[in-house]
């Protein structure tokens, strides 16, 4: 078996009854491209938990998803405003600016949150032809820090990006796990708040593969079937991806497995925060957990337990737990770090 360690969420492996959703809809042929019962009912459910007037669409990837999402509601002239830790400007390899063209416009945080007060001075040159016109704001729900924002923070930015001709854009890799945090539904936490558009994802809480594109503004959906099938997100088989989304909505197997994936990462936290060598860096509000430790441990510690860096020169490392995450995982990993503070 392979060793469960705290890389990542996309590391994980899937939940058995979504493994069973995708072989039951293995069944004979039905039509592609996402003219078939399971996807139908799939943007259904869909609908129940983001609001009946939004317009649903799946893709493929997570970045498949905010690309496209973000291209439906900027030209190439705009720019597009979120942290300087969002994936899209981390993790994406250039690609929300090669396929809209847009340059993205990256704001220094602490925790990973925008806020209007430090947004306001990146609104300068509007009107003006030779700068970069801000069109969206991109938040994401948890962020890449681990932190959560709170449904007011959210009708703030909401409020600050309508008010100055903008939309705001959410990534949602994670936000089942802002979710339980909050104690919320979808709902509550995007269209009722203010959120234009969501890329809303399940493959780091149990789903294979596979990502909805939600415009909870429904007029900014009218050209994206287009956009879909140019950004080479329109799957053929869709009904493999439609099929996840049913048991994972209608079961809500979203809830228990975001909230065994936090109270994982609460229990990393109060038990390696019990050793005097590490300082955890921000607040555990979803299923991170961030860290410094002494640098020479990083190394041996990674050939037990495998994770990543975040910041070589401040030696802070990143704990991600997932929905199968256990707690013989933890106290393993645990007592390994504490081996390794008293013997290297």
């Amino acid at each position: 078996m392979n060793k469960r360690g705290f890389a990542s969420d996309n590391n994980a492996g899937i939940h058995p009854d979504i493994l069973d959703a995708i072989l039951m809809a293995n069944d004979g042929h039905v039509i592609a491209y996402g003219d078939d019962a399971y996807t139908i009912k799939a943007k259904e459910l869909l609908k129940q938990h983001f609001g009946e007037d939004s317009e649903v669409f799946l893709v493929l990837t997570g970045t498949g998803a905010n690309v496209s999402g973000l291209s439906a509601i900027t030209d190439s002239y705009h720019g597009i405003i979120c942290p300087e830790t969002a994936h899209i400007a981390v993790d994406e390899c250039g690609a929300p600016e090669k396929f809209t063209g847009c340059k993205l416009i990256t704001v220094p945080t602490t925790d990973g949150k925008l806020t209007p007060s430090i947004l306001t001075g990146l609104l300068h040159g509007i009107g003006f032809e030779h700068h970069v016109q801000p069109r969206v704001i991109s938040i994401s729900q948890a962020t890449e820090m681990g932190t959560v924002y709170k449904s007011p923070e959210i009708k703030q930015l909401a409020s600050f990006a309508h008010s100055n001709n903008m939309f705001l854009h959410m990534d949602g890799a994670r936000i089942a796990n802002a979710a339980v945090n909050l104690n919320c539904g979808f709902k509550e936490i995007t269209k009722d708040v203010g959120v234009d558009v969501l890329s809303f994802g399940g493959t780091k809480n149990g789903m294979l593969f596979g990502e909805a594109v939600i415009f909870l503004t429904p007029d900014l959906a009218e050209n994206f079937k287009y956009i879909r099938k140019q950004s080479m997100q329109l799957v053929s088989k869709m009904r493999f991806i439609s099929a996840q989304y049913i048991p994972y909505l209608e079961k809500e197997i979203w809830k228990p497995n975001a909230q065994h994936a936090n109270r994982m990462a609460k229990l990393l936290s109060e038990k390696v925060s019990l050793l005097p060598e590490v300082k955890i860096t921000q607040p555990v509000e979803a299923n991170g957990v961030f860290a410094i430790i002494p640098e020479r441990i990083i190394r041996p510690l990674r050939e037990k337990y495998f994770f990543y860096t975040w910041n070589e020169e401040r030696s802070e490392v990143r704990w991600m737990t997932s929905f199968d995450t256990r707690e013989e995982d933890i106290i393993g990993f645990t007592d390994t770090l504490k081996n390794l503070l008293r013997n290297q």
